[in-house]
């Protein structure tokens, strides 16, 4: 009999055995090996566990859902990466560690979060400052079972930081590709751009390698007991994947669903089969019955970059996604592998949290905490043997505002029974907060706030809220005292409440989904659409963003038909530009006005931190009818994307 025990955390799945000797005298019990897989942006309709796809195919994760309990209401501590994975490895909210934004790749090293100076005059809140590295504090799961004996291996990303604060130092004896940044480094098939760590052939894909690299892990560590923590570069962007893949889903793409990006599904396939890659290699090393496996994803999917014409997923039937406090950002598939323990193809509607895991894995392997070591998450190992939770909810603390679609102000929420109140920082008037309430149970897309209806429920709910950021000693956003009312911009919001409404936000004057009109143009809302009116010589649009964008080189994508003619022109200004926007800021393309929809790509180089940007789409008289529209850096990484409805 193999002695090996195996957990695995895709999260991955943990059992328990006795390990006999020959004589059949049974010797001293060794602790389940652990197996951590952590998917990147994986939404909760991406896998084929809730019925939610017939486009993304995920043969590999059921079958690994099969051997153990998928939960329903599984939710990330972070709408982003960073403060998710925080939260794993020391089962500690964001709100408490800080780490409330996914910076940990940026230069800057801060341990602890700091009320934010500044904001923009359209903002009434002004946004936490941020940890930037996971602070060593913290006793980490990696160290946790490290010092318990365990072969620690990290495999992936991290996005935490950099050596003094890489897996290395957080208890894992090998880190590959030992790579700090917020996605894989110059794409997922190579060439690659690694320090150290090159492709074997040409044209590998890096989940392939991580796979086979898990596989290497497991079995050189077959006889002692190990933590395996893959946490997968899929699927986050960049956005590319197999040809031969891409080429099978667009064959395969319904115009008409939701979910039709034939690259993503292609990363998915790719994701998927480096999942059936571990599953195959516990199997083949007669380690199933020891092993437990966990999979998750760290928040939701990604609605915002712009994929082969079209967004890269869906979450339907959930509102929102990566990045927004609504289900979308923070519902994620999760399933659970104990043998044994949790019954096979078992389901659970118990609402649990990424803070769980650390807490969770130390019960199901009999391991103490440290003394006065404690948790924000819970054990759920009862509802893995098919009992209830005693919790009273759990809380998402996200005290930022990205500008994204189903855009919202920094917000914390909770969840209790089929409730879920969101408090919007100061967003009510005199700097009071807002509130949306909504019954999950009959509205699972969110679109009925019943706050106005139910104060009392929200007065319950909300003072849950503020015990929760007293225990944890959250810094909270402030209210914003360079907030102008006249240039609150209503049409940030509008992105969600006014959906189906056009028409309400043309009202609010010429500024349509935020843009302003000028020059010989005019601008109407249309069906998912924005439409420039030209009456000849000089239309254009603009658009002031709520706070600076970095500096550097950007790629504007614009899909827009035309019946005008002429050039195209694109402006962009600076945080103190006179005039806002200047010759010699400014770069024309050309613009095929044949009726049809057609996507131009300006690429533009702008020197210091970007504060607005002017399009010019022609130069004669016609109708202009723009469905797309996403700002890019260098690194392909989306910095803002309009949407128009």
């Amino acid at each position: 009999m193999n002695t090996s025990n195996t957990i695995t955390f895709f999260l991955v799945a943990i059992s328990c055995s006795s390990i006999f000797a020959n004589n059949g005298v049974p010797e001293v019990q060794r602790q389940p090996n652990i197996v951590l897989i952590l998917a990147d942006d994986l939404g909760w309709s991406d896998t084929t566990l809730y019925g939610n796809t017939s486009y993304y195919q995920t043969p590999n994760i059921e079958r690994l859902s099969k051997r153990g309990m998928t939960f329903r209401r599984a939710y990330a501590d972070s709408p982003l990466c960073s403060p998710t994975r925080s939260a794993i490895l020391t089962g500690l909210s964001p709100a408490r560690t800080g780490f409330t934004a996914p910076n940990g790749h940026l230069g800057t090293v801060q341990l602890k979060a700091r009320p934010g100076k500044q904001a923009s005059p359209t903002a009434k809140s002004v946004p936490v400052n941020t940890v930037t590295r996971l602070d060593p504090k913290y006793f980490t799961l990696g160290e946790a079972l490290k010092a318990a004996g365990y072969q620690t291996g990290h495999f992936g990303k991290w996005h935490l930081g950099i050596e003094p604060y890489s897996p290395l130092e957080n208890g894992f004896d090998v880190d590959l590709p030992h790579h700090h940044g917020p996605g894989p480094a110059g794409g997922f098939v190579a060439p690659w751009s690694y320090l150290d760590f090159d492709p074997q052939t040409p044209n590998e894909h890096i989940e392939d390698r991580m796979a086979q690299e898990a596989v290497a892990f497991m079995e050189a560590n077959r006889d002692k007991p190990f933590f395996l923590n893959y946490w997968m570069f899929s699927v986050h962007a960049p956005f590319d994947a197999k040809k031969e893949l891409i080429n099978k889903y667009r064959k395969q793409v319904d115009p008409k669903s939701p979910q039709r990006c034939p690259t993503y599904a292609a990363m998915i396939e790719s994701m998927d089969d480096a999942v059936g890659t571990l599953l195959d290699t516990i199997d083949r090393l007669g380690i199933a019955e020891d092993t437990i496996i966990i999979f998750a994803s760290d928040n939701g999917g990604n609605m915002y970059n712009w994929v082969d014409g079209t967004t890269p997923t869906s979450n339907t039937p959930l509102k929102g996604g990566k990045a927004t406090m609504y289900e979308g950002g923070i519902r994620t598939p999760f399933s659970i592998v104990w043998p044994n323990h949790t019954a096979t193809n078992s389901r659970s509607d118990e609402v649990i949290q990424t803070a769980d895991i650390y807490p969770t894995i130390l019960e199901m392997i009999d391991l103490k905490p440290q003394a006065n070591q404690s948790f924000d998450g819970i054990s759920i190992v009862p509802a893995l043997k098919g009992k209830s939770l005693k919790r009273d909810a759990i809380f998402t603390f996200f005290p930022h505002s990205p500008t994204i679609p189903d855009w919202l102000p920094p917000a914390v929420s909770v969840h209790s029974g089929d409730w879920k109140l969101i408090r919007l920082f100061h967003e009510g008037q005199n700097g009071d907060h807002r509130w949306k309430l909504f019954n999950l149970a009959d509205d699972i897309g969110e679109t009925n706030n019943l706050a106005n209806e139910k104060p009392d429920l929200v007065n319950k709910l909300d003072a849950k809220i503020s015990g929760f950021l007293r225990r944890t000693k959250a810094v909270v956003p402030t209210v914003n005292p360079n907030f102008d009312p006249s240039k609150y911009n209503l049409a940030n919001e509008g992105k969600a409440e006014l959906k189906g409404k056009p028409q309400a936000v043309a009202k609010a004057g010429k500024q349509v989904f935020g843009w302003n009109s000028g020059g010989t143009g005019s601008l109407q809302p249309g069906d998912g659409k924005l439409i420039v009116n030209s009456t000849g010589g000089d239309p254009y649009l603009t658009y002031d963003f709520e706070r600076p964008l970095p500096a550097g080189k950007h790629t504007l994508k614009l899909t827009f038909s035309s019946d005008s003619d002429g050039f195209g022109k694109l402006f962009w200004a600076h945080k103190l530009s006179k005039p806002k926007f200047q010759l010699g800021r400014d770069i024309e393309f050309d613009v095929v006005h044949d009726g049809k929809q057609n996507t131009f790509s300006v690429t533009f180089d702008s020197k210091n931190p970007l504060t607005a940007i002017r399009i010019d789409p022609s130069r004669g008289k016609g109708k202009i009818v723009i469905s797309a529209a996403e700002l890019f850096s260098s690194e392909d990484k989306s910095l803002y994307r309009w949407e128009f409805r």
